[in-house]
């Protein structure tokens, strides 16, 4: 039975699994929407990659990133629980060596991290505006009922991308429907969006950055061609985009799963952890003026995890 590492990446948006081997070569990759159900789409991923696995794949370790990794991690049994920085930056030195700068878009939220030698020298990340991310580019596609998969290709046919006031979501789409009703193109509009998108990322989360070469594109905005060639077009530089920009925080997850478990036992709770039934609940606290809201989480009826208070009155108490 071949041992190997599990990685998981849930967002807002998408949750992402990756299985690597000891060697890091990645055997199987998942990726799935979250749609405002965290806990269902974890189990769904479980599911779907024991069924594949579970005969000749042994998980010697599990780690976890995203906004919701505190509670991924109580459902898988993590060994590892790491930021969406960290698990970026350790994927694409192992993918991309030599990298400099990524660029990181994904549904709700974006980001910038800069390396230099293999190291996390500086970064920044936006979860303001959704001007910038994918789901505002899901949004414009739909209103175009255009698929969004055609979105990058229309934008590279452009002959004359037009100028739209990208600062801001609202903003963006007023400008789109007024450009629209002075007669321009289609393929022109969706181009000039695809260059404020950049122009947006760049003045904010690219803000005061050095953004040298190589760059790598990642996250799920990166299979848009359209927004690769804006970045392109305005770093005056080429945009790599990896292998599987798509789930690097879970591949980034593999190998400091690899790295926490050397010499130890995995916590992984076994792909049967899909059929567990987990139910979270929230109370708020009265102890003090705080008021925190705790959150707390049932497996089978048994509570194995709280968190949400600042002074640890409910997170350090022993469960019953």
């Amino acid at each position: 039975m071949k041992k190997a590492y599990l990685g998981v990446d849930v967002g807002s948006v998408s949750t992402n699994m990756v299985v690597a081997d000891e060697k890091g070569e990645i055997l199987e990759s998942l990726y799935i929407r979250t749609m405002g159900q965290p806990v269902k789409a974890v189990q769904s991923g479980l599911k779907k990659l024991g069924d594949k696995l579970k005969t000749g794949v042994q998980i010697m370790g599990v780690g976890v990133t995203g906004s919701a990794r505190n509670l991924s991690a109580v459902l898988v049994g993590a060994d590892v629980v790491k930021n969406e920085i960290t698990a970026h930056a350790v994927a694409v030195s192992q993918l991309a060596p030599g990298a400099q700068t990524i660029i990181e878009i994904g549904g709700q939220d974006s980001k910038i991290i800069i390396m230099r030698d293999g190291v996390v020298t500086d970064f920044a990340m936006n979860t303001v505006c959704a001007a910038g991310t994918g789901s505002f580019l899901d949004q414009q596609a739909a209103r175009l009922n255009i698929p969004i998969e055609r979105f990058g290709e229309l934008a590279l046919k452009a002959h004359t991308p037009v100028r739209i006031a990208g600062r801001c979501a609202v903003f963006a789409e007023s400008d789109m429907v007024h450009k629209q009703q002075l007669g321009h193109s289609v393929e022109d509009i969706i181009a000039g969006l695809c260059e404020a998108l950049v122009r947006n990322y760049l003045n904010n989360v690219g803000k005061g950055k050095e953004i040298l070469a190589p760059v790598v594109f990642q996250g799920g905005v990166a299979a848009n061609v359209g927004i690769k060639a804006a970045f392109e077009k305005t770093l005056h530089t080429e945009v790599n985009i990896p292998k599987y920009y798509d789930v690097m925080g879970s591949v980034g997850c593999c190998y400091l799963a690899r790295e926490a478990t050397r010499d130890k036992p995995t916590k992984f709770k076994g792909w049967q952890a899909a059929e567990f039934k987990f139910r979270p609940t929230s109370f708020e606290c009265q102890g003090c003026p705080n008021m925190c809201e705790v959150i707390q989480i049932y497996e089978n009826e048994v509570i194995i995890a709280r968190w949400g208070d600042r002074c640890g009155k409910w997170s350090n108490a022993g469960f019953v």
